[in-house]
């Protein structure tokens, strides 16, 4: 039976673990649960912020703290950009339609990132505050995995109040439920889609970012994390914020403490825990209308 100790840190790293897959699928909670776009590339964007703050680290000296708003500033660019010309095609077609564009786009990130940086693994240096561990008693914690929860749980908090108890977020709502109504109340339909898928685009960059020390960046990135991703997205119900927090912070700690266990099964109980689930609940924890 292992210590309490030990129990407490592996609840440390599940919860970080959890805190970052919720960085990356807010995002896409945004385009595919609000917007109701399904958008296979959304981990493309978390890869792009990811390498994007690497260049400027690595290449260009910054510390990450100043390369990490600008890388996802960048990221969102590009997402605004390909918004305003690819997507524009995407959102007319049917889903099978979308499930392929948007595919193709991942492919195409993936061979772009390849033929800039390599093939190899890449970590992101961590600041000198942020390496280390802390010790309470017999518990040893690392302050970067402290930071991931705070950060997160910080973004919750503004995502949350964003859509719940802002004018951006009814009118986002009413642009989406009803465009028709929508642009004839004044609304600019077009401008909020923008701005939401953009903001989408961005939370992945900060996930990417912050979570390189746990989900390593290489060029596959974009396809590797994308099933957990959407795993999140699915168990915590589509539109559903509170639900992807939820079940990031609970696929984290059962993938973590899955590992400890059960280690000759890796990543097989986390799978066979989704699919058993959506056995019971096939539309998530919560729905929203």
């Amino acid at each position: 039976m292992p210590s309490l100790s030990t129990l407490l840190s592996l609840f440390i790293d599940g919860a970080s673990y959890g805190m970052i897959l919720f960085l990356i699928a807010s995002g896409l909670t945004v385009t595919l649960g609000i917007m109701r776009i399904i958008n296979l590339a959304h981990c493309g964007f978390a890869m792009i912020g990811g390498y994007a703050a690497l260049a400027l680290t690595s290449w260009m000296g910054l510390p990450l703290l100043v390369a990490l708003p600008i890388a996802i500033l960048l990221t969102m660019a590009i997402g605004f950009l390909l918004e305003q010309t690819i997507y524009r095609v995407v959102y007319r077609t049917h889903e099978f339609g979308q499930i392929l564009m948007t595919l193709g786009l991942t492919y195409l990130m993936v061979a772009t990132i390849n033929l800039i940086f390599g093939s190899l693994m890449q970590n992101i240096p961590m600041p000198e505050p942020l390496s280390g561990v802390w010790l309470a008693g017999g518990l040893t914690v690392s302050k970067y995995r402290i930071f991931l929860v705070a950060v997160s749980a910080g973004v919750a908090l503004l995502l949350w109040t964003t859509f719940e108890w802002t004018t951006f977020g009814t009118r986002l709502r009413a642009a989406i439920d009803n465009p028709r109504m929508a642009r004839a109340c004044g609304i600019d339909v077009g401008r909020l889609l923008s701005i939401a898928f953009a903001a989408g685009c961005g939370l992945a960059a900060l996930g990417g970012v912050l979570g390189a020390q746990m989900l390593p960046l290489e060029p596959f990135y974009a396809l590797k994390y994308l099933v957990l991703v959407l795993m999140v997205v699915t168990v915590g119900g589509l539109g559903s914020l509170k639900g992807s927090l939820v079940a990031a912070l609970a696929l984290g700690l059962i993938d973590t403490f899955g590992r400890y266990f059960l280690p000759e099964l890796g990543a097989f109980v986390i799978y066979v825990t989704v699919f058993a689930f959506l056995l019971i609940r096939p539309r998530g924890l919560f729905q929203n209308a």
